[in-house]
């Protein structure tokens, strides 16, 4: 069984006057392992198809299965509980606390998620320590360079040992050098934990690093290959 099956997937956003089909019938199944780019122009559906397969939106007809789970027959508290213990989360806008440090950033899902003080401080450390800041754990958002916070973005992505993790983005927000570092990182993270990564981006330099590129197009896979 893939680790993500999508059947017929459709959103239909009723805002405007005109309804918008953000996604049509898409189809698609993902393994374990991983390291796929999402990509199309602006408007194609990307941000749309991610924030389905997260469970941060819902569709508006189709199936999402993620290990076995049908997202559609999770509501409420269920489903915001699935998503803490399956899947993982890294933003363009990094979206960490500013009032806590590196470590506390990193933390935080675990002690959502019940864990020990002492068994979540060993890991957010060694997670910092894997993303080449183990000696910034006590510093807060604002003392840390773009590059570094959205490493501590990824090290939280991570504390939850999710499934999967979803990357809006990612990189758009860095300088070359942090980008290239951030990605290599990505790749390390994926071949050590087996952590599938989808990234949703029109970066040159995330789509290079792909293992698998999907294309969408008016909210439909244009082309899904593997390189």
């Amino acid at each position: 069984m893939a680790l993500i099956e999508i059947e017929h997937l459709d959103k239909i956003y009723n805002t405007t006057a005109v309804p918008v089909k953000a996604l049509n019938d898409v189809t698609l199944q993902f393994e374990r392992g991983e390291f796929t780019s999402v990509v199309g122009p602006s408007g194609s559906g990307k941000t749309t198809f991610l924030n389905m397969v997260g469970g941060l939106d819902r569709p508006t007809k189709g199936k999402i299965v993620i290990d076995g789970t049908n997202l559609a027959e999770l509501k409420g508290s269920k489903l915001v509980e699935f998503r803490l213990h399956h899947i993982g989360f890294v933003f363009q806008a990094f979206n960490l606390i500013p009032v806590f440090t590196a470590l506390e950033n990193v933390e935080f899902i675990m002690l959502l998620q019940g864990i020990s003080k002492e068994e979540r401080q060993k890991r957010a450390i060694e997670l910092l320590e894997a993303v080449g800041l183990g000696d910034r754990i006590h510093s807060r958002p604002g003392q840390l360079s773009g590059g570094q916070q959205q490493r501590v973005a990824v090290a939280r992505a991570l504390a939850s040992k999710p499934e999967f993790v979803l990357a809006d983005e990612p990189t758009a927000n860095l300088d070359s050098k942090s980008a290239e570092d951030l990605l290599t990182l990505m790749e390390e993270l994926n071949r050590e934990y087996q952590t599938t990564f989808i990234f949703s981006t029109h970066d040159p330099r995330v789509i290079k690093r792909a293992r698998r590129i999907v294309t969408l197009c008016d909210g439909k896979v244009e082309k899904d290959e593997t390189v």
